[in-house]
């Protein structure tokens, strides 16, 4: 084989290289905004149930750690229904586990 025609060839080889390995790559899926606020609405209302508040509401934004954490963490307001003064806001710091979709919360009222 002459030197254009080893040149040419290997030329094609790598192109059809470069296309299988394109092919098999896999576009990566960010989340999309729909499922972003589907998971702060699960967040919300397992941290609401969690905090044993009534008349929650969230306190900010929820937080997200990366995923080697797999916590989301969260600021809950909300009255406590024990409490002889059912008017007054209480806090609770709530932590979602992302993996087993479970909340647990401590009273944050020193966050004031």
């Amino acid at each position: 084989m002459s030197f254009p025609g080893l040149f040419l060839s290997r030329v094609v080889v790598a192109g059809l290289g470069c296309l299988a390995s394109l092919s098999c790559a896999r576009p990566s899926h960010a989340s999309s905004a729909a499922a972003w606020a589907a998971h702060r609405q699960e967040v919300v209302a397992q941290c609401s149930r969690a905090s044993g508040l009534s008349g929650t509401r969230l306190v900010g934004s929820v937080i997200e750690f990366d995923d080697r954490i797999g916590t989301s963490v969260a600021l809950i307001s909300g009255t406590d229904p024990q409490a002889p003064t059912a008017t007054q806001r209480r806090l609770s710091l709530c932590l979602f586990d992302r993996r087993t979709r479970t909340a647990q919360a401590a009273p944050a009222d020193g966050w004031r």
